[in-house]
């Protein structure tokens, strides 16, 4: 069909259509895009776009906490999913996702008060698991983002 694209699920992330033109990016396991490296707003803003379904809305709705909250914020895409930190500081918090889920990675989330919901293997990383419903409490996402842009960052 002229035109139209199709999504690949094979490992290349720029592969061409038959016309030439760069394909979708590719879904990974759980629906996570995968996006090529790259830093600054434009990689962050590719990878929520190929965010499927309803996470597509969270990406966009964490984006826009994130920027609102942070003055200043950098932003990358490494290992398929979007960074946020704070120039000279490091990063503070990731997000990627899964079939059920979005997770919210904050890299010194044992830090914060109080202590986001999910445990990891390393200490000071906490976790939290955004789900389709219920929906996500703006109050206290946006207190979490304001204590780990203050803190330092991991250096990825």
């Amino acid at each position: 069909m002229a035109g139209k694209t199709s999504k690949t699920s094979g490992k290349g992330a720029n592969a061409a259509d038959a016309s030439g033109s760069t394909a979708e990016p590719v879904l990974l396991s759980g629906g996570n895009p995968q996006i090529a490296k790259g830093y600054g707003d434009a990689p962050v803003q590719a990878y929520i776009a190929a965010m499927p379904g309803w996470k597509h809305d969270i990406g966009r709705r964490l984006d826009q906490l994130i920027d609102q909250t942070v003055s200043d914020v950098q932003k990358a895409v490494k290992w398929n999913s979007p960074l946020y930190g704070v120039k000279d500081q490091g990063w503070f918090l990731s997000y990627h996702c899964f079939t059920k889920y979005v997770k919210v990675t904050f890299f010194r989330g044992a830090s914060l008060h109080p202590v986001p919901p999910g445990a990891s293997k390393h200490k000071d990383v906490r976790y939290l698991d955004i789900r389709e419903t219920p929906p996500l409490n703006e109050a206290q996402f946006l207190d979490w983002v304001k204590q780990a842009s203050q803190l330092p960052g991991e250096k990825l």
